[in-house]
């Protein structure tokens, strides 16, 4: 029996929450045009939408900000930063940036044009939408154990090695300017990557003169992964594991919202000079100075203290053991989840559970709204609204394989108590989800739909 683990720290600062009534939540999706992200917070209860910048702060980063230099060229709080990122990283080169994906849209404005290939496991929604907004092709070459919802493979993120050598060869050395990988694989479960493939891709890219960066908002959530599951590993501090996994890539970037625990920031980072004087240029012109790239020196401050407590061995077994608790409390009760349990979140088989609902009628979404309408509880569909793209030659839709609905867990935010209502709220659902009709859009963005569509009820 999976057992919730008790919090590594002490709460000395409590935010209200409210349960709104179900007639009051009826009206505010409406108003919303029933997307989720359109929500008033505080017509929510328990809001899992997102693990990005939603966490507790430590009293040590409170204090850091404090210390904040707030300086607009050469403030103290960016060298305190840089000494971090070299102990943990070990890249020659980094700025920081407000949050990942400006790291994400630098890179793209730098190295991609239209018709380039980029390679990863599995693309995140705004890495995806970067290289697509520059006319470029994100290209998913994740291992086929991704899609099989309740295989126990321990590294259900690793990249599919052969189909990416066959892309690889199939493509113009030039279309690829960089290749990527993610850690731990979000849009696939949170699911984390070995160190030896990790190691293997690296090889691969270089074999064949590509560029290689990480998109690793979550990379202590995978360390740790890597210390409990990968033979040879358990006697290895989590800052070795993150030294050895850095060692292979020429660059790295990160939302350090997820893993350093901070409300804002991120960083682009690269061992390449020349590609450093051109990212300094570009987010001079969109970001800020390359010693604060948008951030307020209280922030750098906060994230200096944030990646090192990210790596804490005891904060990362209760975090993963509480998401684990949530998937297995849900699997109990029949709600299918991604297994084993990713790093920060819970991922609902929508398209399982709610099996009557057909892919273009948005199964996930229809979930993630029932689940607010019913306890007033926020997740995100991760499913055909966000991922469904047209083919450019034949128009037809390409549907993702996975209909899942996410529940990410903010860090040192909430308690059992919290998850054990999720599954209460769940429980609920499942005793009449064959009357959970689907959704149509009634307005949609050309990129990134799912934060601003406007849905309707097909019921």
């Amino acid at each position: 029996m999976q057992k919730h683990p008790p919090e590594p720290f002490r709460i000395k600062m409590v935010e209200p929450i409210h349960l709104i009534t179900r007639e009051e939540r009826q009206k505010a999706m409406l108003l919303a045009g029933y997307n989720l992200f359109s929500l008033k917070a505080q017509d929510v209860f328990i809001d899992l939408l997102t693990d990005s910048g939603t966490g507790a702060m430590s009293q040590h980063q409170w204090a850091a900000i404090m210390a904040g230099d707030e300086s607009y060229a050469g403030a103290s709080s960016y060298y305190r930063l840089k000494q971090t990122m070299q102990n943990i990283f070990g890249f020659e080169y980094f700025v920081p940036t407000h949050q990942g994906r400006a790291a994400e849209n630098i890179l793209s404005v730098i190295l991609v044009k239209p018709g380039d290939i980029i390679p990863s496991n599995m693309h995140f929604d705004t890495t995806d939408a970067n290289i697509r907004a520059r006319g470029g092709n994100p290209a998913n070459c994740v291992n086929k154990e991704a899609f099989i919802i309740h295989s126990s493979s321990p590294f259900k993120g690793n990249m599919d090695l052969e189909a990416l050598e066959q892309l690889i060869r199939s493509t113009e050395p030039e279309q690829i300017p960089f290749g990527c990988i993610t850690i731990t694989n979000n849009a696939g479960g949170g699911q984390p990557v070995s160190l030896q493939n990790i190691k293997e891709t690296a090889a691969l890219y270089h074999r064949y003169g590509i560029p290689f960066f990480i998109d690793c908002c979550r990379y202590a959530e995978n360390c740790y992964f890597i210390k409990q599951r990968e033979p040879g590993y358990a006697e290895k501090s989590l800052l070795e594991i993150a030294h050895e996994i850095f060692s292979v890539a020429d660059g790295a970037f990160m939302s350090a919202k997820k893993d350093a625990i901070v409300n804002i920031g991120g960083f682009l980072a690269m061992r390449d000079a020349d590609l450093f004087q051109k990212v300094s240029n570009e987010l001079i012109l969109r970001e800020g100075f390359v010693t604060y790239g948008g951030l307020a020196g209280r922030d750098l401050d906060a994230m200096a203290v944030g990646l090192l407590e990210g790596l804490e061995e005891e904060y990362l077994a209760y975090r993963t053991g509480q998401v684990a608790y949530l998937a297995q409390k849900l699997l109990d009760v029949g709600v299918p989840v991604i297994e084993p349990a990713g790093g920060h979140a819970v991922y609902i088989d929508a398209g399982n559970y709610l099996s009557h609902i057909p892919h273009q009628d948005f199964p996930g979404q229809a979930l993630a709204a029932a689940l607010y309408l019913e306890g007033g509880i926020r997740g995100v569909e991760i499913g055909s609204v966000m991922f469904a793209h047209p083919d450019p030659q034949t128009g037809k839709m390409n549907f993702p394989e996975l209909e899942l609905v996410r529940l990410a867990i903010p860090r040192r935010v909430y308690t059992q108590s919290h998850l054990d209502y999720v599954v209460e709220i769940l429980t609920q659902l499942s005793r009449q989800k064959i009357s959970i009709h689907g959704y149509r859009i009634t307005y949609e963005p050309p990129l990134l739909r799912h934060f601003t569509a406007h849905f309707e009820p097909l019921g």
